[in-house]
């Protein structure tokens, strides 16, 4: 299997689209090649109008994503390696978090490093209750994240617990992602699926252009430090959605 052939896309009739990292051997590390296809098929899922909700999952049941393949970094020779490097992958986040219909990180096991970032690019997060996140980089690589995914991570998370990720090399656990407000739902492997896919159900029989307005104002808010909103205030009051809701209101 290429490393292309490695980031799989399935949309199912009921409207949720689901990309699997499948590359368990590796605990579903990412090559650029992967990352530049989860690129391709988060394009697809744009494109598609009958997408109304992303699942984002890791396969074997040991690994959401282990971040990136450590055989990457092998060729660099410096600092600038390392500014291209995350800037690359802030476009794979923020591809992620840009997309405009709900997406779901569900996760079996662990979820570090370009991992963690991934699942915390999604709108909601669920996890089989073996489940443990972190970036452990002071005790392995001795690199660092982006400002921005270490802002993703605070405004989920909270300062202290990204402190003990990041300083003190520590994993959370399912039951303290939870308590946190971090995961939304913590179940056994076997009810993960169907925990997820109802999840993306309730989703999408709600408003998908106030789901679309959300989701912007708080990726602006959280990573630009933005509170211009003119353009998603005139769209959302703009849509025939809210018309309609209006009308279906008064008419109760």
């Amino acid at each position: 299997m290429s490393s292309a052939e490695c980031v799989q896309l399935r949309v199912h009739a009921s409207g949720v689209a689901e990309i699997v990292i499948h590359r368990p051997e590796r605990h579903n590390a990412m090559t650029r090649e992967m990352y530049e296809a989860l690129l391709e098929r988060i394009g697809a899922c744009a494109r598609n109008p009958a997408v109304r909700s992303v699942l984002f999952k890791g396969a074997g049941g040991k690994s959401f994503i282990a971040g990136t393949d450590i055989a990457h970094f092998k060729g660099f020779r410096g600092g600038r390696d390392g500014i291209a490097y995350e800037a690359f992958v802030e476009r794979v986040i923020d591809a992620v978090e840009r997309i405009a219909v709900p997406t779901v990180a569900v996760i079996d096991g662990w979820a570090v490093g370009g991992g963690l970032a991934l699942a915390t690019a999604c709108d909601f997060r669920v996890c089989s209750d073996a489940s443990r996140f972190g970036a452990p980089i002071a005790g392995t690589l001795s690199n660092t994240l982006s400002s921005r995914n270490i802002a993703r991570l605070q405004a989920a998370l909270g300062v202290p617990r990204v402190k003990r990720m990041l300083l003190l090399a520590d994993h959370l656990t399912a039951e303290e992602t939870l308590a946190c407000g971090y995961v939304h739902a913590v179940c056994t492997a076997g009810e993960l699926d169907a925990a997820a896919h109802a999840l993306a159900v309730r989703l999408m029989a709600l408003s998908p252009v106030t789901h679309k307005a959300v989701k912007e104002s708080i990726r602006r808010l959280v990573v630009e430090q933005r509170l211009d909103d003119d353009d998603l205030v005139e769209e959302v009051y703009g849509s025939q959605a809210f018309r309609d809701g209006v009308a279906a209101f008064i008419g109760r």
